[in-house]
C-alpha cells in the first residue's frame, strides 16, 4: 500500500517472543522496530531470573533466531540443560537483541497504538493508513512513529491477577500490597534477605499453577532448615488427582517433576491446604498478622505474608484506539480462545496456531506470545515461536507458510511458568488430565494420601 510501503513493523517487547518475531521478520526481509521499556532484553524474564524453567534449551531457542545468532560467534547452550530465567536472558535473549542491533530501542514505553488520523470509530480509509505507535522515554521524551503493522508481544508479567476471587482486588489488598505484606511474585529464597524474611514465619500461598508449586516447594525447603516456617496453601477449588499436573506422564519431565515436588512438600507436612476458599478481604489481626476472609465468612489462620500466584492478565489499555476481537472470558483472540480454554485444554492439547487464529478486525495487528493467551495459563515458549513464524509469513504475503503447522507440543501437566525440579521427588499418585471438582470448603492436612487421590471426572484441567 502506498501509505505503508517501506515502513517497519513495530514489535512491542524485547522478550523471547518479541525478539523471535523480529528474527522472523528479518529472515523475511521485513524491517522490525522493537520497542522495549526495560533497559535490557528480557526485562520481565530477569525479574524471575532465580526460577529455573521446566523447558530445556532445545525448546527455548527459536530457529530463525538461531540463524541470526550463528554469524556472531554465539555458542548454543547444551540442548538438554534447563536454564534459569537469568541464564535464558543472558545467554540467549541479550545476544539475540545485540544481533538485531539498532532495531531494538530500550527505555521506550508504548503508550498507545492507533491508525494515523483515525480513532477506533472511523471506517473511511482505515486500512490504507499506517499505524501510529505513541511512545515515551525515561527522560520524558515523546514520539509518534508510523509503522506498517504491529506485533504486540509485551506479555502479561506486569499485570498479575489479584487476590480477590471475583477478579478484583480483595478489600484491604491494595494497601497491604503497597506495604509489601502481599506479593505477586515467587520469592527468591536463595537471596539472604528474602530468606530471612520468610524463615520462621507462616505464609499463605494462593494459586494452583506452576508458580504456586515453585513457592510451596521453596518454602518446604526453607522449613527443613528453619523450624517454624510453614505455608497455608489457599485453593479456590478442591484437590483431585490432577491438581499436581501430569507427574511422571508429562512429556516435559521437569514440568511433571515440579508438580511432584510440590506434592512432596505438602505431604511432608510443611503446608496445610485451605480448599474451596474464595477470598474477598484481607485484614490485620491484633498481633499485626494477616487473615484472609472468604465469601462464605470463613477466616484463615493468621499468617505473616501472602504470596498471590493466581495467574496473569493482559494490559490492553494502550490498544484502546484499535479494533480488537477478543473473547469475553479469556481476553484472547476470538478464534484462538476455544483452542486454549483452560477448562478444556492443557499445553499439549492446544492446537498449534498462527496468523489466522490471531487476527483481529484491525488488519495487520497481532497479539503474540503470552499476551495472545489473555488469561489462559496454557502457554509455552515454543507456541509463541510458531505464532510469530506464521505472522511474519502472513506479513510477507506467504499465505501457504502462514497456514502451515510446524509444531508438535508435549502433552499433559500444568502449563506456563517455571519451577524447582532438581531434587528427588516421590512417585506420582495422581492421574493426568481431568478437571478439578469443587467439594465443600475444608482445611486439609495434606499428609493423608486420601486427600489427593480422589478420582476426577474426565476432561479439562484445573485453574487456581
Amino acid at each position: 500500500m502506498p501509505y505503508t510501503a517501506g515502513l517497519p513493523v513495530a514489535v512491542i517487547g524485547a522478550g523471547p517472543i518479541g525478539l523471535a518475531a523480529a528474527a522472523h521478520l528479518v529472515e523475511r526481509g521485513i524491517e522490525p522496530l522493537v520497542l522495549e521499556r526495560g533497559t535490557r532484553a528480557g526485562a520481565a524474564v530477569r525479574e524471575w531470573g532465580h526460577v529455573r524453567l521446566f523447558s530445556t534449551w532445545g525448546e527455548l531457542i527459536d530457529p530463525a533466531a538461531e540463524k541470526l545468532l550463528a554469524p556472531t560467534g554465539w555458542t548454543r547452550p547444551e540442548a538438554g540443560d534447563y536454564p534459569t530465567g537469568a541464564q535464558w536472558a543472558e545467554h540467549y535473549l541479550q545476544p539475540l537483541a545485540d544481533a538485531l542491533g539498532e532495531r531494538v530501542h530500550y527505555g521506550t514505553t508504548v503508550t498507545g497504538v492507533a491508525r494515523a488520523g483515525r480513532d477506533r470509530v472511523v471506517d473511511s480509509g482505515r486500512e490504507e493508513q499506517p499505524f501510529t505507535v505513541h511512545t515515551t522515554t525515561a527522560d520524558g521524551g515523546e514520539a509518534r512513529t508510523p509503522v506498517r503493522a504491529v506485533i504486540d508481544a509485551s506479555g502479561t508479567f506486569a499485570t498479575p491477577n489479584p487476590l480477590g476471587a471475583d477478579g478484583l482486588p480483595a478489600a484491604g489488598e491494595r494497601a497491604l500490597a503497597a506495604q509489601g505484606r502481599i506479593t505477586y511474585r515467587v520469592p527468591d529464597l536463595n537471596d539472604p534477605a528474602t530468606r530471612a524474611r520468610y524463615a520462621g514465619t507462616r505464609t499463605a500461598v494462593v494459586g494452583t499453577g506452576a508458580s504456586a508449586f515453585t513457592a510451596l516447594a521453596g518454602l518446604a525447603e526453607l522449613a527443613e532448615a528453619e523450624p517454624g516456617t510453614h505455608a497455608v496453601w489457599v485453593l479456590r477449588r478442591g484437590i483431585s488427582g490432577s491438581t499436581f499436573g501430569g507427574g511422571t506422564a508429562d512429556q516435559l519431565p521437569a514440568r511433571g517433576a515440579l508438580g511432584l515436588a510440590a506434592k512432596a512438600a505438602v505431604d511432608n507436612g510443611y503446608a496445610d491446604a485451605l480448599t474451596g476458599f474464595r477470598t474477598t478481604a484481607v485484614e490485620r489481626d491484633g498481633d499485626d498478622h494477616l487473615v484472609l476472609v472468604a465469601d462464605d465468612g470463613r477466616r484463615s489462620e493468621p499468617v505473616d505474608h501472602v504470596i498471590v500466584l493466581t495467574g496473569l492478565r493482559p494490559d490492553l489499555t494502550f490498544l484502546s484506539e484499535v479494533r480488537l476481537g477478543l473473547d469475553e472470558r479469556l481476553s484472547a483472540p476470538v478464534a484462538l480462545a476455544p483452542l486454549i480454554d483452560p477448562n478444556q485444554h492443557s499445553c499439549g492439547t492446544v492446537y498449534p496456531h498462527g496468523a489466522g487464529e490471531l487476527a483481529h478486525p484491525e488488519q495487520d495487528l497481532y497479539l503474540a506470545g503470552m499476551k495472545s493467551y489473555g488469561r489462559a495459563p496454557t502457554f509455552l515458549a515454543m507456541t509463541g515461536y510458531e505464532q510469530v513464524r506464521s505472522i511474519a509469513a502472513a506479513l510477507a504475503g506467504d499465505r501457504e507458510a502462514a497456514e502451515r503447522v510446524e509444531l508438535t507440543l508435549p502433552e499433559t501437566g500444568v502449563c506456563g511458568g517455571a519451577g524447582l525440579f532438581e531434587q528427588a521427588t516421590p512417585e506420582n499418585t495422581g492421574t493426568a488430565g481431568g478437571c478439578c471438582a469443587a467439594p465443600e470448603p475444608q482445611l486439609v492436612q495434606l499428609g493423608a494420601p486420601a486427600t489427593v487421590n480422589q478420582e476426577p471426572p474426565a476432561g479439562g484441567c484445573c485453574g487456581s
